[in-house]
């Protein structure tokens, strides 16, 4: 089983990446770099939950949560631990 960075990744390159050789540093905005159009974000948070079983709040749709590798892993481990409290 991948972890949450890598399932995220090959997500973006398997959906949105048209260029194959372009890679997704875990520290860039998705915003930045035109990974995403708003279309693609609600595909990502519905990826998100389906694939780690949280709910994305719609006050947690901001970038400090969701416009990286890195902002995703650590917002789905908060999300976590706070679901097994």
């Amino acid at each position: 089983m991948q972890d949450v960075k890598g399932q995220i990744k090959q997500f973006l390159l398997d959906n949105f990446v048209m260029d194959g050789d372009l890679t997704i540093d875990d520290g860039a905005s998705f915003m930045k770099h035109h990974v995403l159009d708003s279309t693609g974000f609600i595909e990502l948070v519905t990826f998100i939950e389906e694939s780690f079983d949280i709910q994305v709040l719609d006050e947690e749709m901001v970038p400090e949560n969701l416009d990286s590798l890195n902002n995703i892993d650590a917002y789905v481990a908060r999300k976590r631990r706070a679901s097994a409290t």
